[in-house]
C-alpha cells in the first residue's frame, strides 16, 4: 500500500541567481540600461521604416479543390481565371445605356491597368438589341437598367496591391463619375480602398483608463506611470520587429493591432507584477538596488515563465497547419518576447532611476502588496472573504460553475463563418457596392461561385454527353438561386458555370450550398466519366478555409492544453494543480466563447458596437482566442498559485494558504485585470468586425478569469483539495524538470507517492 510523504520548508530568501544578478545590475547601471533601451527603439524604428514590409491577406491554401479549381482556370482559360472584383454602377435617375460611352471608355481603361486579366462590360454592344435580362436577374445589368457591375479580373489578389493602384482605377472611372453615376468598388478591389485602419484611439482609451485604475488602486503616479510607459517602449520595438519580419514573410492585415493588443496588456501586467513586488521590499526596508533584484528574483521568475506559457500557447496555432494562422501567433509572440525582455531588464533600471522616490507624487495613501493582519487585529476584506470560502467551498464552487454554465451555453449554437463586406460599415465603398448589388441582384450575387469540370481525360466523343449529363445535374439545386449554363473553354478541356446563392456568401446556406456542390452534385455531375470537378471563387476558398480550421481546432485545444498542463506540473510538482488549471481554463474560455457568439451572431448589443446584422463568427478567431486566452490566463494562474505555494511551503497549511495567497494578491490582480479588459475592449471601436471579435472576446475572458475562475473558483478548489492538490506520484516527479516559479531557493513542497 503506497504511503506518502509531505515536506515542508521554512520561507527561503530569493535566490541568488541569474534573474536576481540581472535586476540589481540593471538598477545600479540604469543609465547604461535606459540608454541601450532608448537606441534599441530608435534603431528598430529607423529599420522598420527603411526595410519593413506590409502586411497582406494574400494567402493560399494548397491542395484545397478550391485552389485545385483556380490553377485548372489559369491554365486552360486565363481570362476567366485569376481574382475577379467588381465595379459597381448605379443612377438612380436614368438608365445607365444611356451611358454606354462612358461605360465602354471605362471598361477600355481598366483593361490596361497593370495586373488586369479582363474587364468586363455589362451592356449589350452598341447597336445590338440587348437581351431579356435571365429570371432570376443575377446581373450584370438590373432589370431596370439603373444598376450594373463590371467583372474585372486580376492576376493577383487586388487586395494586396499598393493604395496608389487606386488612383488608377479612379482616373478609370472618372467618365462616368462626371456623368453623374455612382460607382462602388466590390469585393477585394473595395478592400483595398478601405481607410487605412489606425488603432491609435483605441491604445489611447485603453491607456486612459489604466492610468485611472492604477492611480486609483496604488496610490503613485510614478508607480501608475511605470508600467505603462514600459509597456508602450517594449511593444514599439516588437511592433518594428514584426515589419521587419513583414519584409521577410507575409502577414495578415491585423497582425499589428492583434500584437499591439497582447503586446500592451501584457506588458502592462509584467510591469505590474514587479513594481508591487518592489515597492513591498521597499516597504520591507531594502534598499532600491536589492529591491529591485529581489523583485526580479521572484515576481521575475513568475513573469518569465507566464511569458513562456504564453508562447508556447501561440505556438499551439502551428498545428493549424496553415500559415497563415501561425503568423498570427507569430505575431503577438513577437511583442510577448518584448514585454518579457522589458519587465526584466527596463523595469528594474527604471526602478534603481526612480529609486525611494517612486511613492513622492501621490493622490491617496499609497499601497503595495496587501499585508495581512497581525495576529489579533481585525482581518481585512480580502481575508474575510476568503475565510467565507473556506467555510462554504462547496457553495463558491457551484455558484461558479453554474455562471460559467449560463455564460457558455451560447457556445452549442455557434456558427464559424466569413464575414461578408455587409457587416461593414456604410462609410466603405465595398459595403455601398455589396447593398447595391443586393438590392439589384440579390444577395447571392456578392458571393458567386464558379463551377469548374475538368474534361481533359475524357474522349471528345464523349463530352456532350458529359456536358448534358452535368446540366441536369446542376437543375434544380437547394439553396441555389440560379446556376448558369456549362459553358466550355476556348481549348474545350474545361466547363464553367456560375452558381448563385439564395442567401449572403457569409449566410450559412451558402456554406452548405457549396459543400453540397464539391461533395454530392458536381461527383455525381460526372459519375461515369473520368473528369475532375470543383467549387473556386472567393466564397468557396472561404469555405475550405472554414473547414480546416474547424477540423483542426480540436487538435490545437488538445496541444495548448496538455503543454499548459505540464508547464503547470512542472512548477507546482502537484497533479492536481494542473488538472484543475486545464479544465478552469478552458471552462472560463467557453464562457467568453459565449458571450461572442450572443454579441455577434445573435445580435445582443451587435449594433451598438457598429455591426450591421447578425454575423457568423470570423472561423479563426475561436482559435486565435484559445491560444492568447490560454496563455494569458496563466498569468494570474501562476502568480495567484506561487503565493498559495509559497504559503503552504512556509506553513504546511493549505487552507490558510489559499486564505493568505487571496489576500496579498487580489489587489493586484483585480487592478491588472482591469487594465487589460481595458486595453481589449477599447479596440471594439474598431472598424474591422474581426479585431471588434477579439477585443470584446478578450476583454470578457480576461473579466471572466479575473473574477468567476480566480476570486470564486480557485480559492474553492485549492481549498476542498488540500493537501492532495499537491501530491504528484513519484515517477513522474522524477521524469519531470524543475521549474520554479518565483524563485525560492527551496526544492517545491509536494506530497510525493513513494
Amino acid at each position: 500500500m503506497p504511503s506518502s510523504q509531505t515536506r515542508t520548508g521554512t520561507e527561503a530568501a530569493p535566490r541568488r541567481g541569474a534573474l536576481r544578478r540581472t535586476g540589481e545590475w540593471c538598477a545600479r547601471h540604469f543609465v547604461t540600461v535606459l540608454v541601450l533601451w532608448v537606441a534599441a527603439l530608435a534603431g528598430l524604428q529607423v529599420l522598420q521604416h527603411a526595410y519593413g514590409g506590409d502586411y497582406s491577406d494574400d494567402f493560399s491554401l494548397p491542395g484545397t479543390q478550391s485552389q485545385e479549381g483556380l490553377d485548372v482556370l489559369k491554365a486552360h482559360a486565363p481570362q476567366a481565371g485569376g481574382y475577379s472584383a467588381q465595379v459597381v454602377l448605379h443612377d438612380p435617375d436614368k438608365p445607365l445605356t444611356s451611358v454606354s460611352d462612358q461605360v465602354a471608355t471605362t471598361v477600355s481603361d481598366l483593361q490596361k491597368l497593370p495586373d488586369v486579366l479582363s474587364a468586363q462590360s455589362p451592356l449589350p454592344s452598341s447597336g445590338s438589341t440587348p437581351p431579356p435580362p435571365p429570371d432570376p436577374n443575377t446581373g450584370p445589368l438590373s432589370t431596370d437598367q439603373k444598376t450594373a457591375y463590371i467583372t474585372v479580373r486580376f492576376s493577383v489578389q487586388p487586395s494586396t496591391l499598393d493604395a496608389s493602384y487606386l488612383d488608377g482605377v479612379d482616373d478609370a472611372v472618372q467618365p462616368l463619375r462626371s456623368a453623374g453615376v455612382t460607382v462602388e468598388y466590390g469585393g477585394s478591389l473595395g478592400e483595398l480602398a478601405r481607410p487605412e485602419p489606425s488603432d491609435r484611439t483605441s491604445e489611447a482609451i485603453g491607456f486612459g483608463v489604466a492610468i485611472v485604475v492604477l492611480l486609483i488602486g496604488f496610490g503613485s503616479l510614478l508607480a501608475a506611470l511605470l508600467p505603462l510607459v514600459t509597456a508602450l517602449i517594449c511593444a514599439l520595438c516588437g511592433l518594428a520587429l514584426l515589419g521587419l519580419f513583414a519584409a521577410a514573410a507575409t502577414f495578415a492585415t491585423v497582425s499589428p493591432t492583434l500584437a499591439t493588443m497582447i503586446g500592451i496588456g501584457v506588458g502592462i501586467d509584467y510591469a505590474l507584477f514587479l513594481v508591487t513586488r518592489h515597492r513591498q521590499n521597499l516597504v520591507d526596508g531594502q534598499d532600491p538596488v536589492t529591491a529591485a533584484g529581489n523583485a526580479a528574483a521572484t515576481s521575475g521568475h513568475a513573469v518569465l515563465l507566464s511569458g513562456c506559457t504564453v508562447i508556447i500557447a501561440l505556438s499551439g496555432l502551428w498545428v493549424s497547419g496553415i500559415g497563415f494562422i501561425g503568423k498570427l501567433g507569430l505575431a503577438a509572440a513577437v511583442t510577448v518576447v518584448t514585454a518579457v525582455a522589458g519587465a526584466l531588464t527596463l523595469v528594474p533600471a527604471v526602478l534603481g532611476l526612480i529609486g525611494r522616490r517612486i511613492d513622492r507624487v501621490r493622490v491617496r495613501k499609497p499601497v503595495a502588496e496587501t499585508v495581512p493582519a497581525p495576529e489579533g487585529a481585525e482581518p481585512g476584506g480580502w481575508h474575510r472573504y476568503a475565510q467565507r470560502v473556506e467555510r462554504r467551498p462547496w457553495w463558491f464552487l457551484a455558484g461558479g460553475v453554474v455562471l460559467l454554465a449560463v455564460l457558455s451555453f451560447p457556445v452549442f449554437f455557434i456558427q464559424l463563418g466569413h464575414i461578408g463586406d455587409g457587416a461593414d460599415p456604410k462609410s466603405f465603398t465595398d459595403r455601398r457596392a455589396y447593398d447595391l448589388m443586393s438590392s439589384a441582384f440579390g444577395p447571392g450575387s456578392n458571393g458567386p461561385l464558379t463551377v469548374v469540370i475538368d474534361q481533359s481525360k475524357v474522349s471528345s466523343g464523349d463530352r456532350s454527353a458529359l456536358a448534358d449529363q452535368a446540366q441536369k445535374a446542376l437543375t434544380g439545386v437547394s439553396d441555389a438561386e440560379v446556376i448558369t449554363p456549362l459553358t466550355a473553354t476556348s481549348d474545350g478541356d474545361v466547363l464553367t458555370a456560375t452558381a448563385y446563392s439564395v442567401a449572403a456568401p457569409q449566410d450559412e446556406r451558402t456554406t452548405s450550398l457549396t459543400n453540397r456542390l464539391t461533395d454530392d452534385v458536381l461527383p455525381q455531375a460526372v459519375s461515369g466519366y473520368d473528369a475532375s470537378t470543383y467549387v473556386t471563387g472567393t466564397t468557396a476558398a472561404q469555405v475550405d478555409f472554414l473547414d480546416i480550421v474547424s477540423s483542426r481546432l480540436p487538435l490545437i485545444i488538445a496541444v495548448v492544453v496538455g503543454l499548459a498542463f505540464l508547464v503547470i506540473l512542472a512548477v507546482f510538482r502537484g497533479l492536481l494543480v494542473a488538472v484543475k488549471a486545464a479544465v478552469l481554463n478552458v471552462l472560463s474560455i467557453a464562457a467568453s466563447y459565449g458571450v461572442v457568439v450572443a454579441v455577434f451572431q445573435w445580435g445582443w448589443g451587435g449594433p451598438a458596437l457598429g455591426v450591421s446584422g447578425e454575423v457568423p463568427i470570423e472561423s479563426y478567431v475561436p482559435m486565435m482566442m484559445f491560444a492568447i486566452v490560454f496563455g494569458l490566463s496563466m498569468d494570474y494562474e501562476i502568480f495567484l498559485l506561487s503565493r498559495i505555494h509559497e504559503a503552504w511551503v512556509r506553513t504546511g497549511d493549505p487552507r490558510a494558504s489559499v486564505a493568505h495567497a487571496l489576500e496579498i494578491t487580489a489587489r493586484v490582480i483585480t487592478c491588472a485585470a482591469l487594465i487589460m479588459v481595458s486595453v481589449f475592449a477599447a479596440f471594439v471601436i474598431s472598424d474591422n468586425i474581426v479585431v471588434k471579435m477579439l477585443g470584446l472576446g478578450l476583454a470578457a475572458s480576461v473579466l471572466i478569469d479575473a473574477t468567476v475562475v480566480r476570486l470564486l473558483l480557485v480559492p474553492a478548489v485549492m481549498t476542498l483539495l488540500g493537501r492532495a492538490a499537491w501530491w504528484i506520484p513519484g515517477p513522474l516527479d522524477r521524469i519531470l524538470p524543475h521549474l520554479d516559479a518565483e524563485g525560492s531557493s527551496e526544492p517545491p513542497a509536494r506530497t510525493v507517492e513513494k
